[in-house]
């Protein structure tokens, strides 16, 4: 399964009042692993950007000057994102500031929209769900899972995305790949857990406990929402 984590910085909070995006950051997770692919771009607004929101982020006006405009690079989002799921934390705002954008390309808008192309997740609505009562912001859940943000003094697209993806991975389990290390003749390296069974020693079974289990279901009902169908662990998969 391909997935890109999704962050933008922007010049203001409202579409409406003509605030544009000034920095995209995207990962790739293919199989809930870090591919190394990234796309990451500041852009040109051609307008000045809030005092609120250059507090928030530090990306200044004079910055963004020289940098190409969201027309430019319009192509290569596209593609990027093209076929995947998105996880954006709080999606509604980063989705509809980007069909914004694509909206005033009017007829040379390569999509209408990015739902056109790809799927949405939005890890801030999962992260509701399993902590219900809870503060569950960017900094707050990396903190409960963890997930070093020590360097996010401000804002910024790609940063958040790496932390989003660890969050992310976190809160849904933790595992990144369903591989195992098979280097050297199996005798030794990191083939451990078939190595016990190969020896006849039992594998400890934990029970999870309600809380997981109820945050377990949680999980199954967004990736059924998601899919549109029952998830593979719903079809004995």
């Amino acid at each position: 399964m391909r997935q890109i984590v999704l962050d933008t910085e922007t010049t203001g909070l409202e579409p409406s009042e003509g605030h544009r995006v000034i920095e995209i950051g995207c990962l790739e997770l293919e199989n809930r692993r870090l591919t190394g692919r990234r796309l990451h771009q500041y852009l040109q607004p051609d307008r000045e950007i809030d005092a609120g929101a250059m507090q928030v982020h530090g990306i200044t006006n004079e910055f963004l000057a020289d940098k190409p405009r969201f027309a430019d690079v319009v192509g290569e989002f596209v593609e990027f994102v093209r076929g995947a799921e998105l996880i954006i934390h709080n999606a509604p705002f980063d989705v509809g500031f980007l069909n914004h954008e694509l909206r005033l390309l009017g007829e040379v808008a390569p999509v209408a929209s990015v739902e056109e192309v790809c799927g949405v997740l939005d890890s801030l609505l999962l992260a509701r769900r399993m902590h219900p009562g809870s503060r569950n912001s960017l900094d707050a859940l990396c903190k409960r899972y963890e997930v070093d943000a020590s360097g996010r003094t401000l804002h910024g697209a790609l940063l958040d995305a790496e932390l989003l993806a660890d969050v992310y991975l976190a809160m849904t389990g933790g595992q990144v790949a369903l591989t195992l290390d098979r280097e050297g003749d199996g005798a030794t390296g990191a083939a451990g857990p078939v190595q016990a069974r190969r020896s006849g020693a039992p594998l400890p079974v934990i029970e999870p406990t309600e809380e997981e289990q109820a945050a377990h279901e949680v999980l199954l009902q967004t990736l059924d929402e998601a899919a549109g169908a029952p998830c593979a662990w719903r079809a004995g998969a």
